[in-house]
């Protein structure tokens, strides 16, 4: 099969992680990528605006927000002349294959372009503008999409590209107003964009636990107003400080008449409402351009480099009879979906808007959206006592590992809907050594308010295992008449459960549900693609690779080498390494020997002039590895052509044990150095000229000067 040529246009934060990934999986399968700058536009105009990609052309470009090959609305682009003048552009290169990156507009304009292709070129034909020969081979033109909208308000897919990022910046904005609404004792009003979707609305209010939410696809019901104003006092009155109300721009009432966040003509004005009702002092905030902006999140720099790869495999399967495809993210795959499907169900939300059928527009929004909003209701609704079911089962909630982002947030939906379903929720503090102290105590609702945003445990949390205490444990559950237990935590919790689901024919307080929910940044429980804590994990990562990158900008010949946690778990090493663009990843998972410890793509990409003077290696530590298979990397022996080492074992991490770092740092620069953690260590000298020995080999290795400071 002949590689094809591809084109893309693009625009929106994280998108340039999928040009980058178009590119290098096009040239790795021996495809001509090209550039077509500035959109349809570009396409049209023709000239520059089309031009070859290389794999250096993508280099260091991860980090970087919107896109970096321009992208721009084109009138022309939509009259059957502009489409003409575009064909003709693309038959002179041979380009035969599109990859487009945009909303379903953009989407639904390739489709009508690749359906008069044949129309098209016939007509080129007539013109005289091309032969036969160019008609013969440029006969079919193949069309494989990928959704870039922070709206995320594309049916088929659970996320599109620039969402993530977009709630990052939400996010972002609510935590810093939350300390000066609560220092003051105010109420914000924050509008963020979504003039037909409202997720961004609806997602960021689950995630900071807002007081009230407004979207386009679920207006309030009549007499909202008196409904929010009760809900914001009872909620002052419970003791809160703040109020947060977030409001979708494009935001209605079961009428269609506006809701906005200020006063705007004779529309409804949240602020004006809450100051006249409730005099709270109020203030807004509006986004806009904001979300749109920014440095991508770890999640869209993996999403857009996952969908380009796909992309790439898409054109490459495609046959002559193969219809417009989009690459979607369905349940944390990667698939591809009829273009035109999912772009008549996406219209078919707004008519569903306008009919005022809203049920049915949250329908056809998907289940995610139709969970979120759900789960939404559930946690910031509170229910009068004497409006709770009766029931007489007790809940204990507890965490166990090491603390993880997102369990305090866990533990307040877990508490929330048990009290919901009338159950009697418990907290235990500090894990399963708490638990067989008795640390327990009944949790209301009140008492988790506020924990979405708060980082750690704030119940506590160990790593101890509850084999050395199952009596005592099975004691306090007798005591507290427990009947259900929630762990919360990583691996520990995971091996936890199972000591006390083996422990029941013993202890018959053991025989009650019991539940796992991962929370871990290490993301290594069985049966989880995803556990709670480890994507902020991955934005540390790429937080810390841009910094260094920027803190290098104007050097040369330098190489980080950035150490993750995971334990034996690979996950944070090559995830991360795939969203910061690590040149080279070292995982407990996949061996690898003195060969890949070369670098050898280090020392190309230097010969190749990439635009870079950083280079990333990223390694997974474990607890318990072998010191024995440490070695020093200096920036300079990895840019080396000669081979480093031939004579060190097969499995050697490229990381420095701590007890050889502290030795040379204190000893003079003649001495000697012999890790005493191996009997047939090699020997390290951190003179000016170091060599390496090793009783496996009669070899010798000559090393540049250690830089040990």
């Amino acid at each position: 099969m002949k590689p094809p040529n591809l084109f893309f246009s693009i625009l929106l934060t994280g998108m340039n992680a999928a040009v980058r990934a178009v590119v290098r999986m096009g040239i790795y399968v021996g495809a001509k990528v090209y550039f077509i700058h500035e959109g349809y536009q570009g396409m049209v105009d023709g000239g520059d605006n089309i031009k070859e990609a290389t794999w250096e052309s993508v280099s260091s470009m991860l980090q970087v927000g919107g896109t970096v090959i321009g992208s721009a609305r084109c009138k022309e682009f939509r009259t059957h002349e502009g489409r003409l003048k575009a064909a003709h552009n693309l038959v002179q290169r041979g380009i035969t294959n599109l990859c487009v990156i945009g909303g379903d507009g953009s989407l639904t304009g390739a489709n009508l372009f690749r359906e008069e292709w044949s129309g098209l070129l016939n007509e080129l034909l007539e013109q005289g503008l091309i032969n036969e020969e160019a008609v013969s081979s440029n006969s079919v033109l193949h069309i494989v999409g990928m959704v870039g909208s922070i709206d995320n308000d594309f049916c088929g897919t659970d996320m599109t590209i620039g969402t993530d990022s977009a709630l990052h910046r939400i996010i972002e904005v609510v935590d810093a107003i939350m300390t000066t609404a609560q220092s003051h004792q105010r109420t914000f009003v924050l509008e963020v964009m979504g003039r037909h979707c409202g997720y961004l609305a609806l997602v960021s209010a689950l995630a900071c636990g807002a007081d009230w939410v407004f979207i386009p696809e679920m207006p309030p019901d009549d007499g909202w107003e008196d409904n929010m104003c009760q809900k914001l006092s009872e909620s002052r009155s419970r003791g809160s400080r703040l109020n947060i109300i977030i409001v979708a721009e494009g935001a209605t009432d079961r009428q269609g008449q506006p809701i906005t966040s200020s006063f705007v003509k004779d529309d409804v004005s949240i602020k004006e409402l809450v100051v006249r009702c409730l005099g709270f002092d109020t203030r807004v905030t509006i986004l806009g351009h904001v979300q749109r902006g920014g440095t991508p999140s770890a999640f869209d720099r993996i999403l857009g480099s996952r969908m380009g790869v796909e992309a790439v495999l898409a054109l490459l399967e495609a046959s002559t009879d193969t219809p417009a495809c989009v690459v979607s993210l369905v349940g944390n795959q990667a698939v591809r979906l009829p273009l035109m499907e999912c772009v008549q169900m996406t219209q078919e939300v707004q008519k569903a808007m306008d009919e005022k059928k809203f049920d049915e527009a949250v329908r056809l929004r998907g289940r995610s959206f139709e969970n979120n909003l759900s789960t939404y209701r559930l946690l910031s609704y509170h229910k009068l006592d004497s409006e709770l079911p009766n029931s007489s089962f007790n809940v204990a909630v507890l965490n166990v590992g090491a603390p993880a982002a997102g369990m305090n947030a866990a533990v307040r939906s877990a508490v929330r809907v048990g009290i919901t379903e009338g159950h009697k929720m418990f907290a235990v503090n500090d894990g399963f050594e708490g638990f067989a102290k008795g640390q327990i105590k009944e949790i209301k609702w009140g008492d988790v308010g506020g924990w979405t945003g708060q980082g750690g445990s704030l119940l506590g949390t160990k790593r101890t295992l509850p084999a050395k205490r199952l009596a005592k444990i099975a004691e306090q559950m007798r005591i507290h008449n427990i009947n259900a237990l929630l762990v919360i935590g990583g691996f520990e919790a995971y091996v936890g459960l199972l000591e006390l689901s083996s422990a029941r024919d013993e202890y018959p307080e053991f025989c009650v549900p019991m539940v796992m929910v991962p929370a871990t940044v290490s993301n290594n429980i069985p049966g989880s693609d995803l556990s709670i804590g480890s994507d902020t994990a991955l934005n540390a990562i790429t937080d810390t690779c841009d910094r260094i990158k920027q803190s290098a900008s104007g050097t040369k010949r330098r190489v980080f080498i950035i150490e993750t946690m995971g334990g034996y778990c690979g996950y944070l090493a090559t995830v991360g390494g795939l969203a910061a663009g690590a040149d080279t990843v070292y995982i407990y998972e996949e061996a690898f020997d003195i060969r890949d410890l070369q670098v050898r793509n280090v020392i190309k990409a230097k010969h190749i002039h990439i635009d870079r003077s950083v280079t990333y290696i990223l390694c997974s530590a474990r607890q318990g590895r072998d010191p024995d298979y440490t070695i020093i990397l200096h920036p300079e022996i990895a840019l080396r052509d000669e081979p480093i080492v031939e004579l060190l074992s097969s499995n050697v991490w490229i990381l420095c044990c701590t007890e050889m770092r502290t030795a040379m740092k204190t000893l003079p620069q003649t001495s000697s150095i012999s890790c005493t953690q191996r009997k047939d260590a090699a020997c390290l000298t951190a003179g000016r000229t170091s060599s390496v020995t090793c009783s496996r080999s009669d070899a010798n290795a000559t090393f540049l000067p250690l830089d040990v400071r």
